[in-house]
């Protein structure tokens, strides 16, 4: 904090498309616009997942790994710049930046190395699976001890319906 005035400048959203990192994403934006910081947003392209699927032969040859990685880097630029035009991230300063690795080692990375004064994240991730969930929750949970700052977790936003429901 002792750089400046603001309580946070520079925040890190690590995003994977799902649900609650859009949410995560949205809090973020409305936090950089109050503290007037900036955001990086940061997608990292799992590639143990990628080597798990080589491992049980789900892909039909090995060269099939770097076409994989080619259109998974194609899509995460494609929906990050999605994010970048939403309305949600208007006057906020955002920069992008698309990595391959284990999600939370480079999440920790970057907050570690990049001068992050916050991330803000989902509190699990995308796909549909329980095992996921928990998967994506223990990320959460990894970068929350190794991150060295503040770590804001969101959670899945409640629907409308839900809400109607529990009133």
């Amino acid at each position: 904090m002792g750089r400046d005035t603001n309580l946070f400048n520079a925040i890190l959203v690590p995003v994977d498309f799902s649900p609650c990192s859009d949410q995560a994403f949205r809090v973020a934006c409305q936090m950089a616009r109050l503290c007037g910081a900036a955001m990086l947003i940061l997608h990292v392209i799992d590639t143990s997942a990628l080597a798990a699927f080589n491992r049980l032969g789900l892909l039909a040859v090995p060269s099939d790994a770097t076409a994989q990685r080619r259109r998974l880097r194609h899509h995460a630029r494609l929906n990050v710049r999605q994010l970048l035009e939403s309305k949600v991230a208007e006057t906020v300063k955002v920069t992008r930046m698309i990595v391959e690795g284990a999600p939370f080692v480079e999440i920790a990375k970057v907050a570690r190395t990049g001068n992050i004064d916050l991330v803000v994240m989902g509190s699990y991730g995308g796909r549909s699976g329980s095992v996921d969930k928990i998967f994506f929750g223990s990320t959460a949970e990894k970068v929350v001890r190794t991150a060295g700052c503040p770590v804001l977790t969101v959670p899945i936003p409640v629907s409308a319906s839900q809400r109607g429901a529990s009133r």
